[in-house]
């Protein structure tokens, strides 16, 4: 495992991983707001072909666009992030897909849930993304189209894009598949 844009305060490892995720840090590509941001923490491994990757995530989001979870990566032009984001003082699922530019899917949560489960599967040209909130039932959030064929960073992403640091936990982190 390897940082990219390694943040200042954490400890642990793939199994239990605490950070404290600095202000000013996001992932997105033009649309909408016309910027570019690819400062958030990202700790990752790499892997080739298809695989499925878990992790349990618990944050502690307090501000607008505070978000933790999942991210599949090829470079600052290609990548997938999946999770929580904060967004008007609730909870969404949330999921962008970045190939040149970026798109946003979310389904709010007004239960505020404590933790989340998180699954990426990539298989051929494409990656499924589904969630969970007791780790049992997933539901289906998005399938995407993702180049296939190409060496991948897969790993735990988080960010604060506003003036607001908050934690985050990560537990249990697992890659499975023919790439591991």
């Amino acid at each position: 495992m390897k940082w990219n844009n390694e943040p200042n305060n954490w400890s642990g490892d793939a199994q239990r991983l605490t950070c404290t995720i600095e202000p000013g840090t996001d992932y997105w590509r033009v649309t909408h707001y016309g910027f570019i941001r690819d400062n958030g923490p990202f700790y990752y491994r790499e892997i080739s072909g298809d695989f499925t990757a878990t992790v349990k995530v618990i944050g502690q989001y307090r501000e607008l666009y505070h978000q933790a979870g999942l991210m599949i990566r090829i470079d600052e032009k290609n990548w997938i992030k999946t999770g929580i984001e904060y967004v008007d003082g609730v909870q969404h699922v949330s999921a962008v897909v970045t190939r040149e530019v970026s798109d946003w899917s979310v389904v709010p949560r007004h239960d505020s849930p404590p933790a989340v489960w998180l699954k990426l599967l990539r298989k051929g040209d494409y990656v499924e993304i589904s969630y969970s909130f007791d780790s049992v039932k997933y539901e289906m959030l998005r399938l995407a189209y993702f180049p296939p064929d190409v060496a991948v960073g897969i790993g735990m992403v988080a960010a604060a894009p506003g003036e607001a640091s908050f934690t985050v936990v990560f537990e249990d982190f697992k890659v499975i598949g023919q790439g591991v």
